[in-house]
């Protein structure tokens, strides 16, 4: 018995199950469900685990059985005190989140188990160095005590905004997940970019990405594909049409093929048409201009469903209507090409002006 283990008093909850194991929650690993749980460190209920002080259903359980729904776990002594010091919400009990929790961004759209929230530009995904706040620290404190937390399944850069989904439940993450590894679900962007933007026809982006610096000071950059083995670069696709073009900004649609770290961002600059409001890869803020003007625009899942939202941008960034979905065929770019075009008949919606 560890020293916080003989430390501990039996509370009244100290032995007894679980409640029935949530829908929410059901599929997860059983370890993992008491982590999520208790909050407890992993080796500590490895432990009581393999020694027999957890049980599933009445019966001993591997650390990686999976849970289902209805299933009954039961705790050794000594536990619910251990979790309440570790600063669990609760064995299952919903808490009403505190006063001064921030909001949670605005609920776009809830299809079955996936949440469609509009993140804001300047709230990270994730808390990090320098940043408590965040979308997921929110969903915690909103819904404390909960079976499960709500997860975000996918990240968006800390100054862009745009559509970001939520798993409400284990299984529906583990599945959107996987999509977005096996890049089923579309991902689209609008974004202003400096400059004119030179074609007139959708565009196929392909780049040799890699990563440089430390991490929380990393910048990516693009090298050439005889480099790209030696420098550990991957290959990043997107496709990119216009949607209005002026004299010193240009407003652009683009549709990620691949998923890389500030790919949309590296892959505009290196074309010497950086997002505005860029200060890591491009000229920085301008005048009247959001801090990044950088939006994920729509999600669309593999089901074909798809969420999407307008950026907040004002005045001459502005847009008026949503563009049409963008198609995912394109012609494959030849190497040592920064870009080659694809054809396509859809009909790209317009914005309300472009700045001069």
């Amino acid at each position: 018995m560890s020293e916080l283990e003989a430390a501990a008093e039996p509370g009244p909850a100290d032995g007894s199950p679980f409640p029935p194991v949530d829908r929410a929650e059901s599929g997860q690993k059983l370890l993992q469900f008491l982590q999520r749980r208790l909050n407890l460190p992993p080796a500590l209920l490895h432990r009581w685990v393999r020694t027999g002080q957890v049980r599933l259903n009445g019966r001993r359980a591997k650390p990686f059985a999976r849970v289902n729904e209805g299933d009954l776990v039961r705790l050794p002594p000594f536990a619910g005190t251990l979790a309440a010091q570790a600063g669990a919400p609760g064995l299952g009990a919903r808490q009403s989140p505190a006063p001064d929790t921030q909001p949670l961004p605005p609920l776009v759209a809830r299809l079955g188990d996936i949440l469609a929230f509009h993140k804001p530009a300047g709230l990270p995904t994730h808390p990090g160095t320098g940043h408590a706040d965040s979308l997921s620290s929110r969903l915690r404190a909103h819904a404390a005590g909960a079976p499960f937390v709500p997860t975000p399944a996918h990240r968006l850069d800390r100054d862009t905004s745009g559509i970001l989904l939520v798993a409400a439940t284990h299984e529906g993450l583990r599945e959107l997940q996987q999509a977005f590894r096996e890049r089923r679900v579309a991902k689209e962007y609008v974004a202003w970019v400096d400059g004119a933007w030179p074609h007139a026809a959708p565009r196929l982006l392909r780049s040799q990405l890699r990563k440089e610096g430390a991490p929380g000071a990393e910048r990516v950059r693009a090298c050439a594909d005889s480099e790209a083995a030696a420098a550990g670069a991957r290959e990043a696709l997107s496709i990119v049409r216009p949607l209005g073009i002026g004299p010193d900004a240009s407003l652009v649609q683009i549709r990620l093929l691949t998923g890389r770290t500030h790919q949309i961002r590296v892959q505009l600059a290196e074309l010497g048409h950086p997002v505005l409001g860029d200060a890591k890869y491009g000229w920085g803020r301008r005048e009247n201009c959001p801090a990044l003007c950088l939006h994920a625009l729509r999600v669309t899942l593999p089901d074909g469903r798809s969420v999407e939202c307008l950026p907040d941008w004002t005045g001459p960034y502005a847009l008026a209507a949503l563009p049409a979905p963008m198609p995912a065929e394109a012609a494959e770019s030849t190497p040592g090409q920064a870009s080659a075009p694809f054809s396509s008949n859809s009909a790209a919606g317009q914005p309300s002006g472009a700045p001069h």
